[in-house]
This record gives structure tokens, sequence and C-alpha cells, in this order.
């Protein structure tokens, strides 16, 4: 591994860091909503939360640069985001949100109604409730759903190339290295190293959250 190689990991970890992290609470929010939420049109909306995980990444990328461009309805931070880190972070978290929403929203639905009601009838409010009881059985697939969208993060490709380019240094995440580094006579060796460094990390995360989730509900097996 080159210090340039070096340093394309990191950006990319920290790209995906930062698109996981900005993207929990509004998975979360979303999660939530969709799993608790009784309002007539919500299949609408679930619809729309889950596009990005059917239509070409490349659309959803073109969809960001029209909605960032200094016309766009979000031109105000144009300069914040096109052809920079922070716009390959906000390509990430839109292509990660699915992925998060979905696995959080299942193990929110998972909580018994039962135990928060029972929690209620003996005088605890709904924040406490929600704290005491509904995180803390969701938690598991809130971890999950975390460490799937930073993995999501870690292999975006067509939104980001698309959104932001493939600019060394700025936006060159490791998978632009690696279809980089696929265009040159002499890139195997490189797009070799980068593509097995991306199965390590990624599986790294994989197992982490696993072990993590074991001991969660192991411990709330022990408390109950």
């Amino acid at each position: 591994m080159t210090p340039a190689e070096w340093s394309i990991v990191a950006l990319s970890i920290k790209v995906g860091l930062v698109a996981t992290l900005a993207t929990l609470p509004v998975a979360f929010a979303i999660a939530w909503f969709l799993a608790r939420a009784k309002v007539r049109g919500k299949i609408l909306i679930e619809a729309v939360v889950y596009l990005p995980l059917v239509v070409p990444p490349v659309v959803t990328g073109w969809m960001l640069l029209l909605a960032f461009a200094p016309k766009g309805p979000l031109g105000a931070l144009s300069g914040e985001v096109l052809f920079k880190w922070t716009g390959a972070a906000v390509a990430a978290g839109v292509m990660a949100l699915p992925l998060m929403v979905r696995a959080m929203r299942l193990s929110i639905e998972a909580v018994d109604h039962r135990l928060e009601g029972a929690a209620r009838t003996l005088g605890a409010g709904r924040w406490r409730v929600f704290r005491t009881i509904t995180l803390p059985l969701s938690m598991p697939g809130v971890l999950a759903g975390t460490v799937l969208g930073f993995a999501r993060s870690l292999g975006e490709f067509g939104a980001t190339i698309t959104f932001v380019s493939n600019v060394p240094g700025q936006t060159q995440t490791l998978p632009l290295a690696i279809y980089a580094a696929l265009q040159r006579p002499d890139g195997d060796a490189i797009a070799l190293r980068l593509a097995a460094l991306s199965i390590v990390i990624a599986l790294a995360a994989l197992v982490v959250s696993e072990l993590l989730a074991r001991r969660m509900r192991a411990a709330m097996i022990h408390g109950v």
C-alpha cells in the first residue's frame, strides 16, 4: 500500500462515517414513523424512501446534481458539496438510507406493544417508555442498520461519480479508485489491493456488529 492508497482508504472511512452518522437520526425517525404512524398515504412515503434501492444509482446521483446545482432548490449549498468529500458523503448517505430504515423499522415493529402499555399504566411517560423499553429492545436492529449503512457507504459508486465526479483527494473513495485503477494498463495490482482492503473493512464492520448485537440480546434476556 502506497501513501496515496492509504489516503484513499482514510477518505473512504471518513465519508462512510460522516454519511452514516448524519443519516442515522433521519433514518431512525423515518423508521419510527413507518412502524408506528397510522396515516393515509403511508405506502407512498414508503415507496419514496425505498426508491434508491430500485432505481439505478446513476439516477439518484443525477437527481442530487439537479438539486444541488447553483439554480436548484439546494443551490445555496452547491459550493459546500459539489466536487468535495462532503458531496460524496451526501450521496453515500442517500444510498444508505433505505437499508438503514428497513432494518430499524423491522426492529421497532418487533417491540411488544404490551410492554409499552404496561409501563404507561404504571405511570411512565412516553419519553421514559421510549428510553427504557422501546429503544433498548430495538437497539439490535438500529445497530444492524447503522453497520449496513456504513458498509453501503463504503461501496457507493454510481451516485457518487455522477454527483461529485472522481476527484483524487476529494471524492475518490475506494470504489472510484478501483474503477480508475482498472482503466490503467498497469492498474490491476492497485485494484486488487484496494478491493481486498474494502472486503476486509466491510467484513470487520459486519462481524463487530453481529458480536455487539449478540451481547445486547444476551444482556436483555439476562435482564428479563
